[in-house]
């Protein structure tokens, strides 16, 4: 076992954890930590490169496999973090008219499609870019990958976090705070506290649906956006399924694309594989768009319900809708003013999108002023 300290513990590097490090930092705080899980950087936003070369303002190409847009007008907190760290962006593709499939022995329809308003946009190298800035903006020793946080131990006015690595290696943290960085429900179900966390509280996060753990996605890349020569925006609804909802994920000076959210529920999922998923997806590509969409140069699927980091049991028949924010601090107990939680779900206004894993680490740094240097 190997012991070490720090004042501020980080646990999850995804948006909220990194974006907490990025805010300490300025404020001067750079006695923290940050304990991920995984081997890489960024939580459930994971943007997969694309396999062509790019062309253009865009010099890097990715293709979003979790959250891909946002609305800068509706999120003015996360608009001003991406104009800091120079991030480039460009509007959705939303121009033609949007497909419909009602059922499986009806033709499909073309019908106006539906434009955001305010206007969505998506990231430059997609929103693994944002990720990648934040990364570059804090100290690379105060992060550290593969560190599975396994419980918490409340001494004597400080925190013990004990953390699992390789080979089951035990690491202990002694620190003052801990920012809970990661979804109320995986925090509930996988991470230990002694004592225990007040019952309600704990219930509170229990109950809270993580955002994206239930849900999965299809890409198809081709060579070029065809269903825009036939006057489509490449949005698309269909109420036979396997995807319910599509979208153009094409990126400027890079590969044309089409994506959607499977609607077959998590626990069905189960019995298929990766390859029977991308067969039902790609075959409904064709009944909508047309034999065109049978030769994609490159299929991507994405089940979040799989992944031990993002989703539980319990998300297996998880809604996926955005929940409302728990309390993110216990009120009374031995941990009162020894944790906060500043996932994306612990935001009262943006829970479970982007801007709101940028405002829940906010609040959540704020909450700890002042800051006395040291």
């Amino acid at each position: 076992m190997s012991l070490h300290r720090a004042r501020i513990a980080i646990v999850g590097g995804g948006l909220s954890g990194l974006h907490a490090a990025y805010l300490l930092e300025q404020k001067g705080v750079r006695d923290y930590v940050v304990l991920e899980a995984r081997q890489t950087l960024g939580g459930r936003v994971v943007s997969h490169p694309d396999p062509r070369p790019v062309t253009g303002a865009n010099a890097v190409s990715s293709f979003d496999l979790g959250p891909s847009w946002f609305w800068p007008e509706y999120q003015p907190q996360l608009d001003a973090l991406v104009r800091e760290l120079q991030v480039g962006r460009y509007e959705q593709f939303e121009q033609g008219q949007m497909l419909m499939e009602h059922r499986a022995d009806r033709p499909v329809v073309a019908m106006p499609g539906y434009a955001s308003s305010p206007a969505s946009v998506r990231l430059v190298g997609g929103m693994g870019a944002l990720i990648n800035a934040l990364h570059c903006r804090v100290d690379p020793n105060r992060i550290f990958m593969g560190h599975t946080a396994k419980s918490l131990h409340s001494v004597r006015e400080h925190i013990r976090v004990i953390c699992e690595r390789a080979e089951e290696e035990t690491v202990t943290w002694t620190v003052e705070h801990v920012l809970l960085a990661v979804p109320p429900r995986l925090v509930a179900s996988r991470l230990a506290f002694f004592p225990e966390l007040p019952e309600k509280l704990s219930a509170s996060w229990s109950a809270t649906e993580t955002w994206m753990a239930p849900h999965a996605k299809y890409f198809a890349v081709f060579e070029t956006p065809f269903w825009r020569d036939q006057g489509l925006s490449g949005q698309g609804r269909s109420r036979v399924g396997p995807m319910v909802e599509i979208h153009d994920a094409s990126v400027p000076g890079g590969s044309a694309a089409l994506f959607g959210f499977i609607g077959v529920p998590a626990w069905a999922r189960r019995n298929l594989s990766d390859a029977q998923l991308k067969a039902l997806c790609r075959a409904q590509l064709v009944r909508m768009y047309g034999e065109r969409a049978n030769e994609p140069v490159l299929e991507l699927v994405k089940d979040w319900a799989l992944e031990p980091f993002t989703a539980t049991l319990a998300d297996l028949s998880s809604t996926g809708q955005h929940a409302s924010a728990p309390p993110a601090t216990p009120e009374n107990g031995p941990w009162r003013g020894l944790i906060t939680g500043i996932a994306s779900e612990w935001s009262p206004e943006f829970g479970g999108y982007l801007a709101g894993a940028v405002d829940a680490a906010a609040r959540g740094v704020q909450a700890q002023q002042p800051f006395p240097l040291r």
